[in-house]
Protein backbone atom coordinates (compact mmCIF):
# COMPACT_ATOMS: atom_id res chain seq x y z
CA UNK A 1 0.00 0.00 0.00
CA UNK A 2 1.37 3.57 -0.78
CA UNK A 3 1.63 6.12 1.17
CA UNK A 4 -0.60 8.14 -0.58
CA UNK A 5 -3.33 5.21 -0.62
CA UNK A 6 -3.06 5.12 3.00
CA UNK A 7 -3.11 9.35 3.76
CA UNK A 8 -6.67 8.55 1.69
CA UNK A 9 -7.77 5.65 4.25
CA UNK A 10 -6.65 7.54 6.92
CA UNK A 11 -8.78 10.53 5.31
CA UNK A 12 -11.65 8.51 4.50
CA UNK A 13 -11.90 6.45 7.98
CA UNK A 14 -11.65 10.20 10.02
CA UNK A 15 -14.47 11.63 7.56
CA UNK A 16 -16.46 8.38 8.52
CA UNK A 17 -15.96 8.52 12.58
CA UNK A 18 -17.08 12.41 12.00
CA UNK A 19 -20.29 11.62 9.93
CA UNK A 20 -21.26 8.90 12.60
CA UNK A 21 -20.09 11.03 16.17
CA UNK A 22 -22.62 13.40 14.32
CA UNK A 23 -25.05 10.51 13.62
CA UNK A 24 -24.59 9.49 17.07
CA UNK A 25 -25.39 13.14 18.68
CA UNK A 26 -28.68 13.50 17.05
CA UNK A 27 -29.64 10.32 17.42
CA UNK A 28 -28.98 10.75 21.40
CA UNK A 29 -31.19 14.04 21.24
CA UNK A 30 -34.06 12.50 19.85
CA UNK A 31 -33.72 9.17 22.42
CA UNK A 32 -33.40 11.88 25.52
CA UNK A 33 -37.37 12.72 24.51
CA UNK A 34 -38.27 9.43 24.20
CA UNK A 35 -39.35 8.50 27.98
CA UNK A 36 -43.01 7.45 27.81
CA UNK A 37 -43.61 3.91 28.44
CA UNK A 38 -47.09 2.21 27.99
CA UNK A 39 -48.81 -1.09 27.14
CA UNK A 40 -48.68 -1.21 23.81
CA UNK A 41 -51.52 -2.74 20.48
CA UNK A 42 -49.55 -4.48 18.20
CA UNK A 43 -50.62 -5.76 15.13
CA UNK A 44 -49.02 -8.03 12.52
CA UNK A 45 -50.90 -8.44 8.98
CA UNK A 46 -50.30 -8.93 5.22
CA UNK A 47 -49.53 -11.69 3.00
CA UNK A 48 -46.28 -12.42 4.01
CA UNK A 49 -45.31 -15.06 6.17
CA UNK A 50 -43.72 -14.11 9.40
CA UNK A 51 -46.72 -12.98 11.44
CA UNK A 52 -46.98 -15.74 13.70
CA UNK A 53 -43.29 -15.68 14.41
CA UNK A 54 -42.67 -12.36 15.02
CA UNK A 55 -45.10 -12.18 18.16
CA UNK A 56 -43.85 -15.51 19.25
CA UNK A 57 -40.43 -13.83 19.32
CA UNK A 58 -41.81 -10.71 21.34
CA UNK A 59 -42.93 -13.79 23.53
CA UNK A 60 -39.54 -15.02 23.97
CA UNK A 61 -37.96 -12.25 25.06
CA UNK A 62 -40.62 -11.68 27.70
CA UNK A 63 -40.10 -15.31 28.82
CA UNK A 64 -35.94 -14.31 28.64
CA UNK A 65 -36.64 -11.15 30.96
CA UNK A 66 -39.38 -13.31 33.47
CA UNK A 67 -41.79 -11.40 32.45
CA UNK A 68 -45.04 -13.33 32.92
CA UNK A 69 -47.27 -13.30 29.58
CA UNK A 70 -49.63 -15.41 27.56
CA UNK A 71 -50.51 -17.18 24.01
CA UNK A 72 -54.10 -17.63 22.45
CA UNK A 73 -54.20 -19.13 19.23
CA UNK A 74 -57.83 -18.34 17.52
CA UNK A 75 -57.06 -20.58 14.31
CA UNK A 76 -54.58 -23.29 15.11
CA UNK A 77 -55.04 -26.38 16.83
CA UNK A 78 -55.03 -29.42 14.99
CA UNK A 79 -51.01 -29.47 14.13
CA UNK A 80 -48.70 -29.21 17.14
CA UNK A 81 -46.45 -26.46 16.80
CA UNK A 82 -41.98 -25.68 18.49
CA UNK A 83 -43.65 -22.87 20.21
CA UNK A 84 -46.01 -24.76 21.79
CA UNK A 85 -44.04 -27.50 22.56
CA UNK A 86 -40.95 -25.59 24.10
CA UNK A 87 -43.19 -23.32 25.62
CA UNK A 88 -45.50 -26.28 27.69
CA UNK A 89 -42.25 -28.27 28.35
CA UNK A 90 -39.97 -25.41 29.68
CA UNK A 91 -41.84 -22.61 30.43
CA UNK A 92 -45.23 -22.89 31.65
CA UNK A 93 -44.72 -21.27 34.80
CA UNK A 94 -44.27 -17.67 33.13
CA UNK A 95 -46.16 -18.41 29.83
CA UNK A 96 -49.76 -19.34 29.65
CA UNK A 97 -50.60 -21.11 26.58
CA UNK A 98 -54.01 -21.88 25.16
CA UNK A 99 -54.46 -23.49 22.19
CA UNK A 100 -58.30 -22.75 21.22
CA UNK A 101 -58.37 -23.05 17.74
CA UNK A 102 -59.82 -26.20 15.60
CA UNK A 103 -57.50 -25.89 12.45
CA UNK A 104 -58.37 -23.16 9.49
CA UNK A 105 -61.96 -22.06 8.58
CA UNK A 106 -61.89 -24.55 5.24
CA UNK A 107 -61.32 -27.67 7.80
CA UNK A 108 -63.85 -27.23 9.88
CA UNK A 109 -66.53 -26.09 7.39
CA UNK A 110 -68.93 -25.38 10.28
CA UNK A 111 -69.55 -21.80 10.59
CA UNK A 112 -71.39 -22.36 14.03
CA UNK A 113 -68.90 -24.11 15.39
CA UNK A 114 -65.86 -21.71 14.57
CA UNK A 115 -68.01 -18.90 15.69
CA UNK A 116 -67.95 -20.23 18.94
CA UNK A 117 -64.58 -21.95 19.20
CA UNK A 118 -63.39 -17.81 18.40
CA UNK A 119 -65.52 -16.67 20.92
CA UNK A 120 -64.53 -19.17 23.41
CA UNK A 121 -61.09 -18.16 23.11
CA UNK A 122 -62.14 -14.42 22.77
CA UNK A 123 -63.43 -14.75 26.44
CA UNK A 124 -60.23 -16.75 27.51
CA UNK A 125 -58.18 -13.60 25.71
CA UNK A 126 -59.93 -11.12 28.15
CA UNK A 127 -59.51 -12.99 31.06
CA UNK A 128 -55.89 -12.83 30.35
CA UNK A 129 -55.06 -9.16 29.53
CA UNK A 130 -57.44 -8.47 32.41
CA UNK A 131 -55.03 -10.52 34.72
CA UNK A 132 -52.62 -7.90 34.04
CA UNK A 133 -49.91 -10.21 32.07
CA UNK A 134 -46.69 -8.07 30.91
CA UNK A 135 -47.83 -9.41 26.94
CA UNK A 136 -50.96 -11.60 25.64
CA UNK A 137 -50.14 -12.94 22.36
CA UNK A 138 -53.66 -13.53 20.25
CA UNK A 139 -52.52 -15.47 17.61
CA UNK A 140 -54.41 -15.39 14.32
CA UNK A 141 -57.33 -12.95 15.64
CA UNK A 142 -57.42 -11.02 12.34
CA UNK A 143 -58.72 -14.04 10.83
CA UNK A 144 -61.29 -14.54 13.14
CA UNK A 145 -62.35 -11.02 12.90
CA UNK A 146 -62.18 -10.89 8.87
CA UNK A 147 -65.11 -13.80 8.86
CA UNK A 148 -66.78 -11.86 12.24
CA UNK A 149 -66.45 -14.66 13.83
CA UNK A 150 -65.75 -11.95 16.70
CA UNK A 151 -67.16 -8.28 16.71
CA UNK A 152 -64.37 -5.88 15.71
CA UNK A 153 -65.97 -3.14 17.81
CA UNK A 154 -65.94 -5.40 21.05
CA UNK A 155 -62.35 -5.78 20.69
CA UNK A 156 -61.63 -2.19 19.93
CA UNK A 157 -63.78 -1.16 22.88
CA UNK A 158 -61.86 -3.79 25.18
CA UNK A 159 -58.57 -2.81 24.31
CA UNK A 160 -59.52 0.77 24.72
CA UNK A 161 -61.12 0.50 27.87
CA UNK A 162 -60.05 -2.36 29.81
CA UNK A 163 -56.57 -3.44 28.79
CA UNK A 164 -54.54 -2.54 32.31
CA UNK A 165 -51.91 0.43 31.21
CA UNK A 166 -49.06 -1.49 31.04
CA UNK A 167 -50.32 -4.45 29.11
CA UNK A 168 -48.88 -5.46 25.56
CA UNK A 169 -51.51 -6.99 23.34
CA UNK A 170 -50.21 -8.59 19.79
CA UNK A 171 -52.62 -9.76 17.31
CA UNK A 172 -51.31 -11.45 14.33
CA UNK A 173 -52.90 -12.56 10.91
CA UNK A 174 -53.82 -11.34 7.40
CA UNK A 175 -56.02 -8.63 7.04
CA UNK A 176 -56.44 -6.83 10.07
CA UNK A 177 -59.38 -4.56 9.78
CA UNK A 178 -59.42 -1.34 9.45
CA UNK A 179 -60.88 -0.81 13.32
CA UNK A 180 -58.08 -2.42 14.76
CA UNK A 181 -55.42 -0.52 12.47
CA UNK A 182 -56.58 2.97 13.85
CA UNK A 183 -56.09 2.21 17.59
CA UNK A 184 -52.97 -0.25 17.29
CA UNK A 185 -49.47 1.75 18.31
CA UNK A 186 -47.21 -0.34 16.21
CA UNK A 187 -48.67 -1.62 13.06
CA UNK A 188 -46.44 -4.37 10.94
CA UNK A 189 -47.54 -5.50 7.42
CA UNK A 190 -45.46 -8.20 6.22
CA UNK A 191 -45.34 -8.20 2.14
CA UNK A 192 -45.08 -11.50 0.15
CA UNK A 193 -42.30 -11.34 -2.07
CA UNK A 194 -41.63 -15.36 -2.74
CA UNK A 195 -42.63 -18.46 -1.10
CA UNK A 196 -41.68 -21.78 -1.01
CA UNK A 197 -45.41 -22.84 -1.42
CA UNK A 198 -45.09 -21.88 -4.82
CA UNK A 199 -42.97 -23.79 -6.07
CA UNK A 200 -43.95 -26.82 -4.93
CA UNK A 201 -42.27 -27.10 -1.26
CA UNK A 202 -45.10 -27.73 1.79
CA UNK A 203 -44.73 -26.56 4.81
CA UNK A 204 -41.59 -27.81 7.13
CA UNK A 205 -41.10 -28.30 10.39
CA UNK A 206 -38.57 -25.72 11.70
CA UNK A 207 -40.02 -23.07 9.21
CA UNK A 208 -43.73 -23.40 9.59
CA UNK A 209 -44.40 -24.74 12.89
Amino acid sequence: MTEETLETSAHDDARHAEKMAKKKAARDKIMATKTGEKGLVIVHTGKGKGKSTAGFGMIFRHIAHGMPCAVVQFIKGAMVTGERELIDKHFSDICEFHTMGEGFTWETQDRARDVATAQAAWEKAKELIRAGKSMVLLDEINIALRYDYIDVAEVVAFLQDEKPPMTHVVLTGRNAKDELIEIADLVTEMELIKHPFRSGIKGQQGVEF
